[in-house]
Protein backbone atom coordinates (compact mmCIF):
# COMPACT_ATOMS: atom_id res chain seq x y z
CA UNK A 1 0.00 0.00 0.00
CA UNK A 2 1.30 3.44 -0.89
CA UNK A 3 1.18 6.40 1.41
CA UNK A 4 -2.05 8.34 1.10
CA UNK A 5 -2.01 11.89 -0.19
CA UNK A 6 -1.92 14.71 2.33
CA UNK A 7 -5.27 16.37 2.80
CA UNK A 8 -3.90 19.67 4.10
CA UNK A 9 -1.45 21.95 2.36
CA UNK A 10 -0.01 25.17 3.74
CA UNK A 11 1.64 28.20 2.27
CA UNK A 12 4.41 29.89 4.17
CA UNK A 13 3.03 32.11 6.91
CA UNK A 14 -0.11 30.09 7.70
CA UNK A 15 -0.56 29.44 11.45
CA UNK A 16 0.25 25.78 11.97
CA UNK A 17 0.57 25.59 15.78
CA UNK A 18 -1.81 27.56 18.00
CA UNK A 19 -1.97 27.52 21.80
CA UNK A 20 -4.80 29.47 23.43
CA UNK A 21 -4.80 29.86 27.21
CA UNK A 22 -3.08 26.49 27.42
CA UNK A 23 -2.32 25.13 30.89
CA UNK A 24 -0.70 21.93 32.09
CA UNK A 25 -0.62 20.71 35.65
CA UNK A 26 0.19 17.43 37.42
CA UNK A 27 -1.32 16.03 40.59
CA UNK A 28 1.36 15.04 43.10
CA UNK A 29 -0.53 13.49 45.95
CA UNK A 30 -2.68 16.26 47.36
CA UNK A 31 -0.67 18.98 45.63
CA UNK A 32 -1.36 20.27 42.12
CA UNK A 33 1.83 21.30 40.33
CA UNK A 34 1.14 23.82 37.59
CA UNK A 35 3.87 23.57 34.96
CA UNK A 36 2.47 25.74 32.16
CA UNK A 37 0.09 28.64 32.72
CA UNK A 38 -2.08 30.51 30.23
CA UNK A 39 0.15 30.00 27.21
CA UNK A 40 -0.85 31.91 24.07
CA UNK A 41 1.38 31.03 21.14
CA UNK A 42 1.23 30.90 17.35
CA UNK A 43 3.90 29.29 15.17
CA UNK A 44 3.56 29.73 11.43
CA UNK A 45 4.33 27.31 8.63
CA UNK A 46 8.02 27.49 7.70
CA UNK A 47 9.20 29.14 10.92
CA UNK A 48 12.37 28.15 12.77
CA UNK A 49 11.62 28.65 16.46
CA UNK A 50 13.85 28.04 19.48
CA UNK A 51 12.32 27.36 22.90
CA UNK A 52 14.64 28.36 25.73
CA UNK A 53 14.50 28.81 29.47
CA UNK A 54 16.10 27.61 32.71
CA UNK A 55 15.55 24.14 34.13
CA UNK A 56 12.03 23.82 35.47
CA UNK A 57 10.65 26.53 33.22
CA UNK A 58 8.33 24.14 31.35
CA UNK A 59 10.31 23.51 28.14
CA UNK A 60 10.04 19.72 28.21
CA UNK A 61 6.35 19.88 29.06
CA UNK A 62 5.72 22.24 26.15
CA UNK A 63 7.65 19.91 23.84
CA UNK A 64 5.56 16.95 24.99
CA UNK A 65 2.36 18.86 24.30
CA UNK A 66 3.58 20.03 20.89
CA UNK A 67 4.52 16.45 20.02
CA UNK A 68 1.15 15.02 21.10
CA UNK A 69 2.89 12.99 23.79
CA UNK A 70 0.66 14.56 26.43
CA UNK A 71 -2.56 16.56 26.66
CA UNK A 72 -3.13 20.01 28.13
CA UNK A 73 -5.09 20.27 31.37
CA UNK A 74 -7.06 23.13 29.88
CA UNK A 75 -6.95 25.46 26.91
CA UNK A 76 -6.65 24.83 23.18
CA UNK A 77 -3.94 23.21 21.09
CA UNK A 78 -4.65 23.43 17.38
CA UNK A 79 -2.29 21.70 14.92
CA UNK A 80 -2.86 22.47 11.25
CA UNK A 81 -6.35 23.69 12.07
CA UNK A 82 -7.32 20.57 14.03
CA UNK A 83 -8.17 20.84 17.73
CA UNK A 84 -6.22 18.00 19.30
CA UNK A 85 -6.60 19.08 22.93
CA UNK A 86 -8.98 16.28 23.87
CA UNK A 87 -7.98 13.47 21.50
CA UNK A 88 -7.53 10.01 22.96
CA UNK A 89 -4.24 8.08 22.94
CA UNK A 90 -4.91 6.28 19.65
CA UNK A 91 -5.82 9.51 17.90
CA UNK A 92 -2.73 11.26 19.27
CA UNK A 93 -0.59 8.37 18.05
CA UNK A 94 -1.98 8.77 14.53
CA UNK A 95 -1.20 12.51 14.60
CA UNK A 96 2.36 11.86 15.81
CA UNK A 97 3.04 9.32 13.11
CA UNK A 98 1.67 11.30 10.20
CA UNK A 99 2.33 14.94 11.05
CA UNK A 100 5.25 15.25 13.49
CA UNK A 101 8.94 14.44 13.13
CA UNK A 102 11.09 14.01 16.25
CA UNK A 103 14.82 14.53 16.78
CA UNK A 104 16.09 13.52 20.23
CA UNK A 105 19.28 14.38 22.09
CA UNK A 106 20.06 10.67 22.52
CA UNK A 107 19.14 9.82 18.88
CA UNK A 108 16.74 6.98 19.89
CA UNK A 109 17.86 4.70 17.07
CA UNK A 110 17.11 0.97 17.07
CA UNK A 111 20.48 -0.70 17.59
CA UNK A 112 19.63 -3.87 15.66
CA UNK A 113 18.68 -1.94 12.51
CA UNK A 114 20.98 -0.33 9.97
CA UNK A 115 20.75 3.22 8.64
CA UNK A 116 18.18 2.46 5.94
CA UNK A 117 16.03 0.38 8.28
CA UNK A 118 16.03 3.03 11.03
CA UNK A 119 14.89 5.68 8.57
CA UNK A 120 12.18 3.35 7.27
CA UNK A 121 10.54 2.76 10.67
CA UNK A 122 8.03 5.67 10.55
CA UNK A 123 7.05 4.77 6.99
CA UNK A 124 6.20 1.22 8.02
CA UNK A 125 3.42 2.54 10.24
CA UNK A 126 2.10 4.82 7.47
CA UNK A 127 1.61 2.04 4.93
CA UNK A 128 4.50 2.64 2.55
CA UNK A 129 5.34 -0.28 0.29
CA UNK A 130 8.75 -1.90 0.86
CA UNK A 131 10.11 -0.51 -2.39
CA UNK A 132 8.78 2.99 -1.73
CA UNK A 133 10.11 3.13 1.83
CA UNK A 134 13.55 1.84 0.83
CA UNK A 135 13.77 4.35 -2.01
CA UNK A 136 12.79 7.28 0.21
CA UNK A 137 15.12 6.13 3.00
CA UNK A 138 18.06 6.07 0.58
CA UNK A 139 17.17 9.56 -0.63
CA UNK A 140 16.97 10.92 2.90
CA UNK A 141 20.21 9.22 3.96
CA UNK A 142 21.92 10.87 1.01
CA UNK A 143 20.33 14.21 1.91
CA UNK A 144 22.01 14.14 5.34
CA UNK A 145 25.35 12.95 3.98
CA UNK A 146 25.11 9.23 4.80
CA UNK A 147 24.81 7.80 1.32
CA UNK A 148 27.92 5.69 1.96
CA UNK A 149 26.72 4.34 5.34
CA UNK A 150 23.42 2.75 4.39
CA UNK A 151 24.10 -0.70 5.86
CA UNK A 152 25.90 0.47 9.01
CA UNK A 153 24.29 -0.03 12.40
CA UNK A 154 24.29 2.71 15.08
CA UNK A 155 27.27 1.16 16.93
CA UNK A 156 29.30 1.63 13.74
CA UNK A 157 28.49 5.34 13.50
CA UNK A 158 29.76 8.43 15.29
CA UNK A 159 27.40 10.52 17.40
CA UNK A 160 27.08 13.07 14.64
CA UNK A 161 26.27 10.37 12.09
CA UNK A 162 23.66 8.86 14.40
CA UNK A 163 22.00 12.25 14.73
CA UNK A 164 21.98 12.53 10.94
CA UNK A 165 20.08 9.25 10.82
CA UNK A 166 17.63 10.66 13.37
CA UNK A 167 17.13 13.77 11.24
CA UNK A 168 16.52 11.66 8.14
CA UNK A 169 14.04 9.53 10.10
CA UNK A 170 12.20 12.67 11.26
CA UNK A 171 11.67 13.61 7.61
CA UNK A 172 10.42 10.20 6.51
CA UNK A 173 6.70 11.03 6.46
CA UNK A 174 7.15 14.64 5.28
CA UNK A 175 5.87 15.98 8.62
CA UNK A 176 4.14 19.31 9.15
CA UNK A 177 6.48 20.15 12.03
CA UNK A 178 9.84 18.86 13.22
CA UNK A 179 10.48 18.91 16.98
CA UNK A 180 14.10 18.75 18.13
CA UNK A 181 15.08 18.29 21.78
CA UNK A 182 18.66 19.49 22.39
CA UNK A 183 19.76 18.07 19.01
CA UNK A 184 23.45 18.92 19.56
CA UNK A 185 23.52 18.17 23.30
CA UNK A 186 25.54 14.94 23.01
CA UNK A 187 27.87 16.10 20.26
CA UNK A 188 31.30 17.71 20.06
CA UNK A 189 31.51 21.21 18.64
CA UNK A 190 32.39 20.10 15.10
CA UNK A 191 29.59 17.53 14.87
CA UNK A 192 27.20 19.99 16.50
CA UNK A 193 28.01 22.59 13.86
CA UNK A 194 27.32 20.05 11.11
CA UNK A 195 23.92 19.21 12.61
CA UNK A 196 23.14 22.91 12.95
CA UNK A 197 23.92 23.41 9.25
CA UNK A 198 21.51 20.61 8.34
CA UNK A 199 18.75 22.21 10.43
CA UNK A 200 19.39 25.58 8.81
CA UNK A 201 19.20 23.97 5.35
CA UNK A 202 15.90 22.28 6.24
CA UNK A 203 14.51 25.63 7.33
CA UNK A 204 15.61 27.20 4.04
CA UNK A 205 13.68 24.45 2.26
CA UNK A 206 10.53 25.48 4.11
CA UNK A 207 10.39 23.04 7.02
CA UNK A 208 8.79 24.18 10.27
CA UNK A 209 11.37 23.62 13.03
CA UNK A 210 10.73 23.89 16.76
CA UNK A 211 13.90 23.34 18.77
CA UNK A 212 14.25 23.10 22.54
CA UNK A 213 17.82 24.08 23.34
CA UNK A 214 20.28 25.62 25.76
CA UNK A 215 22.65 26.20 22.84
CA UNK A 216 22.87 29.91 22.06
CA UNK A 217 24.34 29.07 18.66
CA UNK A 218 21.23 27.15 17.63
CA UNK A 219 18.98 29.85 19.02
CA UNK A 220 20.94 32.50 17.12
CA UNK A 221 19.94 30.86 13.83
CA UNK A 222 16.25 30.67 14.73
CA UNK A 223 13.86 33.29 13.43
CA UNK A 224 12.29 33.63 16.85
CA UNK A 225 13.10 32.70 20.44
CA UNK A 226 10.34 31.70 22.82
CA UNK A 227 11.65 32.15 26.34
CA UNK A 228 9.88 30.37 29.19
CA UNK A 229 10.14 31.24 32.84
CA UNK A 230 8.12 29.66 35.66
CA UNK A 231 5.67 28.10 33.22
CA UNK A 232 4.86 31.28 31.33
CA UNK A 233 6.16 32.88 28.15
CA UNK A 234 8.52 35.66 29.12
CA UNK A 235 9.44 36.61 25.56
CA UNK A 236 8.50 35.50 22.04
Amino acid sequence: MQKSDKTVEFSNGTPIVVFEQLCKSYQLGTVELQVLRDIDLTIKDGEYVAIMGPSGSGKSTMLNLLGCLDRPTSGLYSLAGQDISALDDDQLSLIRGARIGFIFQSYNLIQQLNVIENIEVPMYYQGFSEDASAKRARELATLVGLGDRLTHRPTELSGGQQQRVAIARSLANDPLIILADEPTGNLDSESGAEILNILVDLHKKGKTLIVVTHDENIAAHAERIIELFDGQIKRQ
